[in-house]
């Protein structure tokens, strides 16, 4: 099969349109990263995005909708406050967890009760969900375990010959998923942390809690329950006090004939004058956005990623650490 790179387009989002309406898969643009969409009423469509991937087939996917959908009819909503946070926060990088209505087919939802939905905002992905006016289930656009692509180049150079078409919308401005906040309750809960932080959803709703993963619990999100986002280069992580060892740790790998980089943020760079680098930014939003064009950067050029830690997980730094402790940890 030859896979093609298209830029988002009225003539590109028809040739989706069709190929997803025939029980095809597609590679989607999102503010996030890339998806990799199927009709998610259809469950043979969505049985070859588990094929494609090598996902686990415990791993529930997320319905994506363009902003004018009526959730009711994937799903029931239990409390006033997700008008709240549907409101101050979509489109954007916000995943909620409902009871689902059994309108999405059972192997996106892995057979669970309950449907992960989201809205997003990248104007290419609205355009497509629009045209297509049915959910679209996607997961990351990659072989799965392996680095979220945040560019069309990216999702061609893990699926080339296993897709037919990739709509190109740009490199992706978020950079991590989407939070992933279960609503079922009469208290929010962050199953999985990202752009929408603790902070900003208290902010609205007063008051929230981050769920704990325990072995042998039902998955409710996805990128809960197995390694994630992996270079495939060897990695590790350090926190920023560890300046001796990471020094260490680099001298170590060059001495063996590697070529090892130091990912850093900007601001602990002055640590490692003249090593190999790959700068995050300044912000934690820049970082977030940069974080996996970096690892996958670098394993293009390096045997070694050492990788370190931000200075606390507060805000979107909770997301980032996340993906780090996944990815190099």
């Amino acid at each position: 099969m030859e896979t093609l790179i298209k830029k988002v387009d009225e003539k590109s989002v028809k040739e989706a349109k069709d190929i997803l309406t025939g029980g095809g898969v597609v590679a989607i643009p999102t503010e996030t990263v890339y998806g990799l969409a199927a009709v998610g009423t259809n469950s043979q469509a969505v049985k070859k995005i588990f094929e494609i991937k090598g996902r686990p087939s415990d791993n529930p996917l997320i319905a994506h909708v363009h902003k004018d959908y009526d959730l009711n009819k994937l799903v029931t909503v239990k409390h006033d406050y997700v008008y709240d946070l549907i409101k101050a926060y979509t489109p954007g990088p916000l995943t909620m967890v409902f009871e689902s209505k059994g309108v999405i087919c059972k192997e996106a939802t892995c057979g669970g009760d309950t449907l992960a939905v989201r809205i997003p905002s990248h104007v290419g992905c609205q355009q497509l969900l629009k045209a297509i006016d049915m959910p679209l289930v996607a997961p990351s656009a990659n072989l799965s375990k392996h680095t979220s692509p945040v560019t069309a180049k990216h999702v061609y150079d893990d699926l080339s010959g296993q897709i037919p078409l990739i709509l190109d919308g740009g490199k992706c401005s978020g950079g991590i998923e989407s939070t992933v906040l279960d609503v079922t309750g009469k208290t929010p809960r962050i199953l999985r942390a990202g752009l929408i932080t603790k902070e900003m959803i208290e902010a609205v709703v007063g008051c929230c809690g981050i769920a704990e993963h325990k072995e042998g619990d039902k998955v409710k999100s996805p990128g809960v329950k197995y390694k994630h986002y992996r270079p495939h280069c060897k990695t590790a992580l350090y926190t920023r006090e560890q300046i001796k060892e990471i020094l260490d740790k680099y001298n170590e790998e060059i001495a063996v004939g590697g070529k090892p980089y130091i990912m850093c943020a900007n601001d602990v760079a002055e640590n490692f004058l003249e090593k190999n680098l790959l700068l995050l930014g300044s912000t934690p939003e820049q970082i977030a956005s940069n974080l996996y064009d970096k690892l996958l950067e670098g394993e293009k050029k390096s045997t070694l990623i050492i990788a370190v830690a931000m200075p606390d997980e507060s805000g979107v730094y909770m997301g980032i650490m996340n993906r780090l402790r996944k990815s190099c940890g």
